[in-house]
């Protein structure tokens, strides 16, 4: 296990202040990966500098990217965190869960906006989705004290358990870059066959799609092959 494959990604973020105490908690707990999608601020300034107080070097290393496909090209495991229960074939974890993870995989956990959270899109790129217990007559959460929350079960894990896993020499976990490539691949040759329609549900058939593939945890064998029958069917005669 290694506190390096651990990544937080804010998405669309809207507050400086917020930004500055989620770098804050996660070097806390002596994690250094922060990934920011679309943030509203510009970033960095000065008061994202001010509130992350002793972990600057945080913000300096942070990744910025316009869109969450990017952003989670290198993981393997997308853990995206909402209070709201979604109507979707996925599998939904609870905190204390988090140690039947294999934390010696990439491992990142996805967080939304302040102002409306992860929509269904952003939910279809995770493997998982994971409430934080909270009181049920108050379920909102601060960014930040969401982050620091999973940061420290995250750390104790990786501390005092270690690794309950070791890693196969035979199956190697396809990183979401491929699994995205493979998926990427399949909508284009479904888009050649006029397959989406009617077009008004696109959007939503797009959104299972990326959920079930992004769940299966394939390996990179599995999308080879996976990608030479999508490319063999859309081939005429």
């Amino acid at each position: 296990m290694s506190f390096n494959n651990i990544s937080f990604i804010l998405h669309q973020p809207q507050l400086s202040e917020n930004i500055g105490a989620c770098a804050r908690a996660i070097k806390n707990f002596k994690f250094k990966n922060l990934i920011v999608v679309k943030p509203k601020p510009f970033f960095p300034n000065d008061k994202i500098l001010a509130t992350s107080v002793g972990a600057k070097d945080i913000i300096v290393k942070a990744k910025i990217h316009e869109t969450l496909e990017f952003a989670v090209k290198k993981v393997d495991i997308i853990i995206a965190t909402s209070a709201r229960f979604r109507n979707k074939n996925i599998k939904h974890i609870k905190l204390k869960d988090l140690k039947k993870i294999d934390f010696n995989k990439k491992i990142a956990f996805l967080f939304g906006s302040e102002a409306s959270g992860l929509s269904n899109k952003e939910i279809s790129y995770a493997n998982y989705t994971m409430l934080i217990p909270t009181n049920p007559d108050f379920k909102s959460l601060n960014l930040s004290h969401s982050v620091i929350i999973i940061a420290q079960t995250v750390a104790t894990i990786i501390s005092l358990e270690g690794s309950k896993y070791s890693k196969s020499k035979k199956v190697t976990l396809a990183s979401k870059k491929h699994v995205q490539a493979m998926t990427n691949l399949c909508i284009n040759k479904l888009e050649e066959k006029n397959f989406f329609k009617p077009l008004e549900k696109k959007p939503i058939m797009l959104e299972n799609l990326r959920s079930i593939f992004s769940k299966m945890e394939l390996s990179e064998k599995e999308t080879r092959i996976l990608s030479s029958v999508f490319a063999s069917l859309a081939k005429k005669g």
